[in-house]
């Protein structure tokens, strides 16, 4: 049995305490715990319930059904965490649910009632509630077969990871965790109420989950969870493309993107989901004429998070558009590595290769088109700042900078930031001070122009006026280079611009037909 990431200190520091004892005595935990689970029934609570659980929980109790508040909610508030909906679960139907929320709730939704879950709303609460269910999938299927349990521990049992397997009951506040789920959440530890082989066959999603909640909560994979996610890696090719892309997103918005990406590479699973960042690991040169691209990426990724504002900053976070940017922003080089002669390495145009591939990923994996736009538009221009660093712009290139960012600008900031890596002080100071530069100068020429908004100093119908032509394909030839020449000289007075829109004009050969 191999300890999961991080336990033989090679890649980073023991987070939470994990592996403080050694991976030879942790893993003999792992395993004694699973043989031996401590029953943590009656536990205290570490914080007060919302009264709207416990509101209901009486309601239920009146009508002689059980109320219990499950899943993450209940791991939420032992790590003193805010939930943002709260998950119930029942042994009243879905029929008997809606009779005994009816004049309470303020609204329901009943579109998972096939699975037995009823959505509702009071106040600012989100809830729902589900019948005890026990469910099974075939091996081929991406849907289970629902069927409803009557116990609250069988319920448990069918759930992901025992830190998602506690529940409270409603409204006296009895602790069950028959999995030692408050145990797992002390040492940081990622383990399956039942066997790992059995949950992640019974949804196959599951995997990436655990993937998730190390990006989410920094918490670890036990090491038989782990072993079976390598194995069983290609069985997450039943699950939609739609569901798998909410899971990554949950992780990459998640405060540890970095370690939950690894996780998905470690395993094979990124291989499925995500191919072209697996392939970074192929970038590894053995006679080091360049970096590890892999680690590099994993590195941007979390840097990127970290730079990430609040609320009011122009890029607020947790971005999905900036975090999908930094993951995928090299993954054009292993079909532009070259080994030059010398010994050097290139890899030439691979920020265009790289919007290419990105594009494509991300419609497979069904992201709205806003987003995959967004995306390979910041790989494509991820590269265009080193060009500044090397030899300085000319207004005329920071304006098109500017213009070519468009409403993304603050992202390529960061973006652009967060790709240095480098252990080179000398080096990084330089390159951070020759963007600290460009962004003065782009602030500086907005206020002077308007540079986000940038237009030809002529619109199409003076355009049109002055050339005595109707709208069509030459207007919009004549608006281009307008536009140009606004990047390349800055603002012109009006005269000026129709001087040299009709020296233009006398060179077109449409202007010895007008």
């Amino acid at each position: 049995m191999r300890p999961p990431p991080g336990c033989l200190g090679l890649d980073r520091p023991p987070r939470r305490g994990v592996c403080h004892l050694g991976p030879p005595r942790a893993a003999r935990i792992w395993e004694d715990r699973r043989v031996n689970p401590a029953p943590a029934a009656n536990s205290s609570l570490p914080a007060a319930l919302p009264a709207v659980a416990i509101e209901l929980g009486e309601r239920f109790a009146q009508r002689g059904y059980e109320l219990s508040l499950v899943g993450g909610p209940v791991r939420d508030l032992f790590l003193g965490r805010e939930a943002p909906d709260l998950d119930f679960t029942s042994n009243a139907n879905p029929d008997q649910i809606l009779d005994t929320i009816e004049g309470w709730a303020e609204a329901t939704w009943d579109v998972g009632r096939e699975f037995g879950t009823i959505a509702m709303r009071r106040g600012d609460d989100q809830i729902e509630i589900t019948t005890y269910r026990a469910d099974v999938y075939d091996e081929d299927s991406r849907k289970p077969h629902v069927r409803f349990g009557t116990r609250l521990e069988d319920d448990l049992a069918r759930r992901d990871f025992t830190v998602n397997s506690m529940a409270i009951r409603l409204p006296g506040g009895e602790l069950v965790d028959p999995f030692d789920g408050r145990g797992d959440l002390a040492l940081g530890l990622l383990r399956t109420p039942s066997g790992p082989e059995i949950s992640f066959s019974d949804d196959p999603l599951r995997m990436m989950r655990g993937a998730r909640f190390v990006s989410q909560l920094g918490f670890e994979v036990a090491a038989p969870e782990l072993a079976a996610m390598e194995s069983m890696a290609s069985r997450l090719e039943i699950v939609s493309a739609e569901r798998v892309r909410d899971e990554l997103s949950k992780l990459l918005l998640g405060a540890h993107p970095d370690r939950g990406i690894d996780v998905m590479v470690s395993t094979g699973l990124a291989d499925l989901v995500i191919p072209e960042v697996a392939a970074l690991r192929l970038e590894k040169d053995e006679h080091h004429r360049h970096k590890d691209v892999y680690e590099h990426s994993l590195t941007v990724l979390r840097q990127a998070a970290e730079r990430e504002g609040g609320p009011e900053d122009p890029v607020p976070g947790p971005d999905l558009v900036l975090r999908l940017a930094a993951l995928m922003h090299d993954i054009g080089k292993p079909d532009t590595r070259r080994f030059e002669s010398g010994g050097a390495v290139s890899f030439r145009h691979h920020d265009v290769v790289g919007a290419k591939l990105a594009r494509k990923r991300l419609k497979a994996l069904r992201f709205d088109n806003d987003t995959v736009k967004a995306v390979a538009r910041l790989v494509e221009l991820h590269m265009r700042f080193y060009g500044y660093a090397d030899a300085g712009w000319s207004d005329s290139a920071v304006r098109r900078y500017v213009t070519d960012a468009g409403p993304l600008l603050h992202r390529l900031h960061l973006l652009t930031r967060s790709d240095v890596t480098t252990r080179n002080r000398r080096k990084a100071e330089r390159l951070e001070f020759a963007y600290d530069d460009l962004e003065a100068r782009v602030e500086e020429l907005a206020a002077q122009e308007e540079l986000d908004a940038i237009r030809p100093d002529l619109d199409g119908g003076a355009i049109m006026a002055a050339l005595g032509i109707k709208p069509g394909p030459l207007v919009g030839r004549a608006y281009s280079f307008l536009l140009e020449r606004r990047l390349d000289r800055g603002p012109a007075s009006e005269e000026q611009a129709l001087a040299e829109l009709r020296e233009w004009w006398a060179q077109q050969p449409e202007s010895a037909e007008a």
